[in-house]
């Protein structure tokens, strides 16, 4: 008997014709670990949504799913509450308590459990995620990374069969990122808990995963192992789905031959082994300048500045002191909570420091310049005032007096391919459609420094390099790009020059390539798999193309 089943599933939004599910069949077994995956719009989370009752998406639903051979509409509801548990995207949108502890507890209260099984329950969680200390803290002062872990320890709690997650380490820097997924691969081993997880970033997933489920346009491409989906989409590399693939599968695609599923390396440890069958050399006639900043002026400048929200909180912004040239983009990576976003802030001109000084073109920064400085927030939804995309952009156009604004407006709904959805509510779009309309709106004025936090946050990797190439024509066309991200490989790809953050100020930072060498979890997939190799380190799959001579 499958623990979990779906039979020819079709949804359909209202006063929509096109279904976003057509015909979804796919069996689960008890305890695998399943990653959904597939390019934004293709009805990942309205796939979880469905699974999940409480929050199933209003429209026209056909087919069955079942948990455990019966119909998940026929099961009692606290039963279905308490069997299936998710994690969203977005911490702040789960978290409902002031306080750690009344979080955790919240969902046991509600199902009328004891107090001292609650009291036994709680202490079990606590010890096993390690978060003893976070128990009387507040959760809106919590990190992304401790929010998450909170959610998820808030889930498990309930006892679970299944655990669904809808990109749950988006919003997660590389470390916290990898302890997460850590944890549900222990939970998934030592508890036997059924996970489903949608991610668009699979380089640590499909190492650990028992089946890949890959949607396409609300179809179903395929549903088999990781070794088996990579297999499948090898020969077809215009693929949307192919830019997926986990970096060591796609080096390992590039340079091979081999046909049999079995070789393909998921990890950097499989892909390690693989490049000792190798034999590469550097392409002499290759070389990469990268000092980047070499006669480029000064654009903004902030010295010795400091920054706290209130007098009696500590300071988000610690003594930072950095300079931003024309024409670069800049990437600031670094923790959850060390005031990247808050830093952007400032440079938007949307907080004011309380020491320090900021300059942009030589004189100080006083007040917004829209027109000048773009600034696009971590959550989107920020953005809009309006019902309709469409509005909202021609809400801009009128704000900021835009000449041949049509023109304007019709390229950046091409580019983002947002066409369709022009009349869609904001709020009614996938977070990835959301985040390209949000930037389209932004990038509307034209402005000369662009500050984006989290851009890629809800794209699909072909979305992702769409974006990256537009960014870097309009940077190599006189932008100025800071962008603050927990994507490393993305900035490893597009950025001219990282810094990091560490306690609320710039600890390092240098030209991209030198950067992300010497760093052990914030550098790229690929850089940790081909340093201390024997074959020249790159830090991504183009900088191989470019670089490396494979002898036969």
């Amino acid at each position: 008997m499958a623990f979990l089943e779906t039979k020819n599933l079709n949804f359909t939004y209202p006063d929509e014709k096109i279904k976003v599910l057509t015909d979804i069949s796919i069996t689960v077994e008890q305890g695998d670990f399943v990653v959904l995956c597939g390019p934004s719009g293709s009805g990942k989370s309205t796939f979880l949504r469905l699974l999940k009752q409480e929050i199933a998406p209003h429209g026209v639903k056909e087919g069955a799913i079942l948990l455990e051979n019966q119909s998940i509409a026929d099961l009692p509801r606290d039963q279905v509450v308490r069997d299936i548990g998710m994690v969203f995207q977005d911490p702040e949108n789960q978290i409902v308590m002031d306080h750690v502890l009344e979080e955790l507890i919240f969902g046991m209260e509600n199902n009328g459990a004891p107090t001292e099984e609650m009291r036994k329950k709680v202490a079990e969680i606590v010890h096993f995620f390690g978060i003893e200390g976070l128990l009387n803290c507040k959760t809106h002062e919590l990190s992304g990374g401790q929010k998450q872990l909170v959610n998820l320890a808030s889930v498990l709690l309930l006892k679970p069969k299944l655990l669904l997650l809808d990109e749950p380490t988006s919003q997660l820097d590389p470390v916290a990122s990898r302890e997460f997924i850590g944890m549900l691969k222990t939970m998934n081993e030592e508890f036997g808990i059924t996970v489903i997880v949608a991610e668009h970033r699979l380089e640590e997933l499909f190492a650990i995963a028992d089946k890949a489920l890959v949607l396409d346009r609300g179809q179903l491409l395929s549903y088999d192992t990781p070794r088996r989906v990579i297999h499948i989409l090898k020969d077809d590399k215009d693929h949307a789905m192919y830019h997926y693939l986990p970096s060591p599968a796609r080096l390992h695609l590039e340079y091979t031959s081999s046909t049999a599923s079995d070789n393909i390396p998921l990890s950097v440890k499989e892909g390690k082994n693989w490049l000792k069958t190798l034999n590469i050399l550097p392409n002499q006639d290759v070389f990469i300048n990268e000092d980047h900043n070499v006669a480029k002026k000064e654009l903004m400048k902030l010295k010795e500045v400091d920054f706290r929200y209130s007098k009696e909180s500590s300071k988000i912004i610690n003594d930072l002191s950095l300079s931003i040239y024309e024409g670069e983009w800049l990437s600031v990576v670094g923790a959850n909570g060390t005031g990247k976003s808050t830093l952007l802030k400032m440079i938007a001109g949307l907080e004011k420091p309380q020491r320090g000084a900021i300059s942009y073109k030589g004189k100080k920064l006083k007040k917004q310049m829209p027109k000048e400085i773009g600034y696009l927030p971590q959550n989107p939804k920020l953005f809009f005032i309006h019902d309709t995309i469409g509005a909202e952009l021609h809400h801009l156009e009128q704000l900021h007096q835009i000449q041949h604004a049509e023109t304007r407006i019709e390229e950046l709904l091409t580019i983002f391919k947002l066409k369709e959805l022009v009349h869609r509510h904001p709020y009614d779009v996938s977070g990835g459609e959301m985040q390209k309309a949000a930037l389209a709106g932004v990038l509307l004025p034209n402005p000369k420094l662009l500050l984006i936090d989290e851009p890629t946050k809800g794209l699909d990797p072909e979305a992702k390099l769409r974006l990256g190439k537009l960014l870097k024509t309009l940077q190599q066309k006189g932008l100025t790009i800071v962008m603050v991200t927990h994507d490393i490989e993305f900035a490893a790809q597009y950025s001219t020059r990282c810094a990091m953050m560490f306690q609320g100020s710039i600890t390092t930072n240098g030209p991209t390539k030198s950067f992300f060498q010497g760093n052990a979890f914030y550098t790229t997939v690929l850089n940790r798999m081909t340093r201390g190799s024997e074959v020249p380190d790159v830090l991504t799959l183009e900088e191989a193309r470019v670089t490396w001579h494979v002898q036969e």
